[in-house]
């Protein structure tokens, strides 16, 4: 996305090329940036510059990235053009009004379908700053705004009520924006942007997404034996709140310095095989490991004792609603756990406890998913996912990385991974 709105060229390595990823190429794209894949993981973009984007053909299709179509609605606003923006079923399911209230403020036009889903029509352009504090925790909220503001007029604020992923902030000072942030110490913090500023191209290279880390990671814990160790993972404090947590059930985790990766830190992560203990999860960790809770949850289960987890009900409106969709996959395969509003119990069983033997419904959510599998290859028995397609959104090296770790994961009736 800053690649597509820099004046100049930017070559990026370490791509994570899942369809997420890939959609959100296709649409900068389409709105008048050059950019080309040269190879494995690596991608050559020529920005727009001051000239901006133009309004695209036809629509804007992200499939099932929430991240993708939020950010790119706060970097479309600034621009003079009109898109339309579509997804997946799964995604056109999905709250975009909690992104769109605050741009509207700065002077996008904005009209979605009934209930605040898409398909969006957006049309930007003349936009001016806000001061803006968001009712919840939303690194996408705060991102769209502050990528909205880099074409406003004056200064845009974004006042968090606790601090949530910062990897905006680092990725624009890295393409040389001046980015402010004051610390409180009684709610998050202040960040503010002077709109005008202009994106230079450069050479970016990018970190391992801690998120598709953790699924290798929690499979290691549960293995019984053996070690696993990953390396140049982004170490960033707003991301690793399940290395934090595994260390609190006891789980034998270490990290490592692994060198940078514009503008982010990075780490290599080694686990042992261990008997961990429930918790009750710090709520102040949720929005550091909102998206590793499906596998945080399958940990749990292989623990000894209740783990309690509270205030994740931002789970409600994943590409699942997760709460439900994380109960359901414990429960199908012989786990304890019960449904909170805001998060779950789960009622560990201890190591190889798990008994399995259960057809987890997936519900289009590729964590969902992976978590289900994750979760078979320490069961008693097998644990069946009803579709696994989605995992390529994120992940596509999924099922090549858990073989690697010798994971058994087959297509029903066929042979090798699915």
């Amino acid at each position: 996305m800053m690649a597509g709105v820099a004046e100049g060229t930017s070559r990026i390595t370490g791509l994570l090329e899942g369809e997420d990823v890939l959609d959100t190429a296709r649409a900068i794209g389409a709105l008048g940036a050059d950019v080309e894949r040269i190879g494995h993981g690596e991608w050559r973009v020529g920005g727009v510059g001051p000239a901006g984007f133009r309004s695209p053909r036809g629509d804007l299709d992200f499939g099932n990235s929430g991240t993708g179509v939020r950010l790119m609605m706060g970097l479309i606003g600034g621009h003079d053009v009109s898109v339309r923006c579509v997804g997946d079923a799964s995604l056109s399911a999905r709250p975009m009004e909690r992104v769109l209230k605050p741009l509207r403020e700065m002077g996008v036009r904005a009209d979605t379908a009934p209930g605040g889903t898409l398909p969006v029509r957006l049309t930007g352009g003349n936009l001016k700053a806000i001061r803006y504090a968001p009712p919840e925790a939303s690194a996408q909220v705060k991102s769209a705004i502050l990528l909205a503001g880099l074409r406003a007029s004056g200064v845009t604020v974004v006042e968090e009520r606790e601090a949530t992923r910062d990897h905006t902030e680092r990725m624009l000072r890295a393409f040389g924006v001046t980015v402010g942030v004051e610390q409180r110490a009684d709610a998050g913090p202040i960040v503010s942007l002077r709109g005008g500023q202009e994106l230079v191209g450069m050479e970016a290279a990018v970190a391992g997404d801690p998120s598709s880390a953790a699924f290798a990671i929690a499979a290691g814990l549960i293995a019984g034996e053996g070690e696993v160790a990953v390396s140049g993972i982004l170490d960033n404090a707003t991301r690793t709140g399940l290395f934090d947590a595994i260390a609190e059930m006891g789980g034998d985790i270490r990290r490592e310095p692994d060198g940078q990766a514009t503008g982010e830190d990075t780490a290599r992560v080694t686990v042992h095989a261990s008997r961990m203990k429930g918790v009750r999860l710090d709520p102040a960790l949720v929005p550091s490991m909102i998206d590793e809770l499906p596998i945080f949850a399958v940990l749990a289960a292989f623990a000894e004792g209740d783990t309690y987890v509270t205030g994740a009900a931002e789970l409600r409106v994943k590409e699942s609603d997760r709460i439900k969709a994380i109960c359901a996959m414990l429960s199908v395969n012989g786990v304890g756990v019960e449904e909170l509003p805001d998060g779950f119990i789960v009622h560990g069983m201890g190591p190889r406890g798990v008994p399995g033997d259960g057809l987890v419904e997936a519900r289009h959510d590729h964590r969902i998913a992976m978590s289900a599998l994750v979760m078979g290859s320490a069961a008693r028995e097998p644990v069946a996912v009803d579709n696994v397609t989605m995992i390529a959104t994120s992940y596509p090296g999924f099922f090549g990385h858990m073989a690697d770790l010798g994971a058994d994961m087959t297509r029903a009736g066929e042979p090798g991974p699915p």
